[in-house]
């Protein structure tokens, strides 16, 4: 039986306005499926009481004939990071903030209300989103639904493992080296890292401080054409925001319905910069050979990029001081002692990257960012897009203390978080980035394909990752809650 979650959106919110079904209805499947997956920690906070109050009013709309948007009574997850909703509470996967709740909605719920969608709670992250795997001790460890020893990704798999879970089919999430496209590689669903200011956020203390490097807030789904039309709703200027950028001309769900013929394509198996695995480089392999035969014109281009070290040594130093300076702020705002707090190791570590680093240090750091940001603009040269893998691994263990690998097709890595993932070269340079579905390893872990765009141009983006998704199907690919 079709379970009313497993159709597209703007099918569940059509049937919400016509009254074939109620948002009631979307609702309470969506929260038996969250209770039937329970053990994937994939939420914090479930929002009961005023998701069944939205639920009635957007039903009570639709029988007075109201459309009350895109997302009409459709059931929607916020990650617990940049989101928040009013009344409930935010506590950015931070022990010490179980207790605190927001005061004011973030722009993102704000649009997402207004679309006439019904928040359901909030999705697990690590504390502050500081790393790649998703375990607080809010809620534990969260895995990807299709291994339950492996980890769901970070910092936004907690969206993620909600997403393949069919718990929801839209939620959100934000990235500043991967949180978004990691999990959707771990998870097999779409995660879309939009240009900086193509989706307002806003900070309560600083505007401006996802900048360096780029910090996004970006749609998660379960399929491209779900990705595109939760984009068209949390898009747009917003005068909060300092970073925040016109309206774009282009229809993001129409990009999805683009024919395969005529998309032209770069394709780097490993940007030239550090090694993947022959698991995860197989099928991204045949995803771009599928895509070919789809009428896809396909080049391979020389990627121009800084040695590995000296690049991740330029976002290392910059991601520390933004940890670094947003600590600093979340302790001030919330009276907390952070340099004294029982932290997690993985997030002590994280904050002391920031230790003894000078502006001019930070600075230095954009030499090696702007030679990549070139490397990239070169490569995309005369292309829609360019594709990479989006991990260098499969999904790895999902403990914080569980080692990255040491050893990627039989060369010698440093066993860090860069290591594994090809994410966090496109938060340097800013180009829009979505990771979409290529298949499955041998033991059928997920893996992802990660489509790169010319910045402001999300809807190449979308028709390449609709493209992807039209040459390898991934809709029945689930595991059964």
């Amino acid at each position: 039986m079709v379970e009313p979650l497993d159709r597209p959106v703007d099918l569940l919110a059509a049937d919400v306005r016509s009254g074939r079904r109620s948002a009631l209805e979307l609702l309470e499947a969506s929260l038996r499926r969250i209770d039937a997956t329970d053990a994937l920690n994939a939420f914090i906070t479930i929002i009961e009481d005023d998701a069944r109050e939205r639920a009635r009013e957007a039903d009570r709309a639709a029988d007075r004939g109201e459309d009350l948007g895109p997302l009409h009574g459709v059931p929607v997850a916020i990650k617990d990071l940049r989101g928040r909703k009013r009344g409930v509470r935010h506590t950015l996967g931070l022990d010490a903030l179980a207790d605190n709740v927001a005061d004011a909605d973030s722009i993102t719920v704000e649009r997402l209300e207004a679309a006439g969608a019904v928040v359901v709670g909030t999705t697990s992250t690590p504390a502050l989103g500081h790393t790649i795997r998703t375990e607080n001790r809010l809620v534990g460890a969260t895995p990807t639904p299709f291994d339950h020893d492996r980890s769901a990704g970070g910092s936004s798999g907690g969206s993620a493992a909600a997403l393949a879970a069919g718990t929801v089919r839209l939620a959100t999430g934000s990235d500043v080296g991967g949180s978004l496209r990691v999990p959707a590689a771990c998870c097999n669903v779409v995660g879309l890292k939009p240009t900086l200011g193509v989706v307002p956020e806003r900070e309560p203390a600083d505007g401006f401080g996802v900048h360096t490097p780029f910090l996004v807030s970006g749609p998660m789904a379960r399929s491209a054409a779900d990705a595109a039309r939760l984009l068209s709703v949390l898009s747009g200027p917003d005068r909060r925001d300092p970073h925040s950028v016109p309206a774009s001309d282009a229809d993001y769900v129409a990009a999805t319905e683009r024919p395969t013929e005529g998309l032209s394509i770069a394709y780097s198996p490993d940007l030239d910069l550090q090694p993947v695995a022959p698991a995860v480089r197989t099928p991204v392999g045949e995803t771009v050979r599928d895509l070919a035969d789809a009428g896809a014109d396909v080049e391979r281009p020389d990627v121009s990029l800084p040695p590995y070290d000296e690049l991740s040594m330029a976002y290392v130093t910059q991601v520390g001081a933004f940890f670094g300076s947003f600590a600093d702020q979340l302790a001030a705002r919330h009276d907390l002692d952070l340099g004294a707090a029982d932290l997690e190791p993985t997030l002590r570590a994280t904050l002391e990257l920031a230790d003894g680093l000078e502006a001019a240090d930070e600075r230095a750091r954009n030499r090696p960012r702007t030679a990549a940001y070139d490397g990239i603009e070169a490569a995309l040269s005369d292309h829609d897009a360019l594709l990479t893998p989006t991990l260098t691994v499969p999904p790895y263990g999902k403990r914080l203390a569980d080692p990255f690998p040491t050893e990627i097709d039989g060369e010698s890595v440093r066993g860090v978080p860069t290591d594994a993932m090809l994410c966090w070269v496109f938060n340097l340079t800013g180009h829009p980035a979505a990771s979409v579905p290529a298949g499955f390893t041998d033991e059928g872990l997920p893996v992802g394909v990660q489509v790169v765009g010319h910045r402001h141009a999300e809807d190449d983006v979308l028709a390449v990752a609709a493209a992807i998704e039209r040459a390898r199907p991934w809709a029945d690919a689930y595991p059964e809650p």
